[in-house]
């Protein structure tokens, strides 16, 4: 079964947006995994113009499913992680002032850098997971960094889905066997919706993951939060 993990993010922005405390985003999680969810992410960035640093501290002790703490790891990104020892890991490549993650790692230019703290994240007994691209030589790589996981960039997918949904998994397909190949497990993230995702896991061999928050919380503004997670589900099983 490909587990659901949602990304709460935006419950975060909305917040922020007011100040205060309306959305909880700790009472979102709770809920979240009450309608079904089975697991919880949060990408925390040094700005802190969604999820705060005191918002994953908040989080640790109330979520029962698997805690995913998304980032670039900086000193202080690993430090907090030795601090919560979340489920998993997913590094990604993002700089400081990305508005969103739109670029996967290169594994071969940065594969030392990613051997050095991904052993220093798995010391914790902590799951790690690479945000990559397609490119095969990159998955193999990633392999090589120690990585347990990668997860696929599924933006491109996204993209192409409405014009040639045959095309646009192509590529995602081979990536996957790639990466099973190279004993990876395989998670997936970023622009998958109720439109594109059924279609996305009937084809991925493997899958075990799939990361969504935009797409998601922005569903559940006409759904309702309950109903938009069992949607998802749906569209999973």
């Amino acid at each position: 079964m490909v587990r659901l993990s949602v990304n709460i993010n935006k419950i975060a922005t909305i917040r922020n947006a007011r100040g205060g405390n309306i959305p909880d985003v700790v009472e979102a999680a709770r809920n979240c995994e009450k309608y079904g969810a089975q697991g919880i992410t949060v990408h925390p960035r040094p700005d802190e113009r969604h999820i705060r640093r005191r918002d994953v501290y908040d989080l640790k002790p109330v979520i029962t499913t698997e805690f995913n703490i998304e980032g670039y790891p900086t000193r202080k990104f690993l430090d907090m992680l030795a601090e919560i020892k979340p489920h998993q890991a997913t590094l990604v490549p993002d700089p400081p002032n990305a508005l969103t993650s739109n670029a996967g790692w290169d594994t071969v230019k940065h594969l030392d850098f990613l051997k050095d703290v991904i052993a220093e994240i798995k010391s914790h007994g902590i799951r790690v997971s690479v945000f990559i691209e397609t490119d095969r030589e990159m998955i193999y790589k990633a392999a090589e960094t120690g990585a347990d996981r990668v997860e696929l960039y599924t933006e491109p997918y996204a993209a192409e889905f409405p014009y040639d949904k045959e095309a646009a998994i192509a590529p995602f397909i081979e990536a996957a066997k790639a990466a099973n190949e190279a004993g990876l497990g395989l998670n997936a993230g970023h622009d998958l919706n109720l439109d594109n995702l059924g279609f996305f896991v009937k084809n991925i061999p493997k899958l075990l993951e799939v990361s969504i928050g935009h797409a998601l919380i922005s569903d559940a503004l006409y759904y309702g939060l309950e109903n938009t997670i069992q949607r998802y589900l749906n569209e999973i099983n």
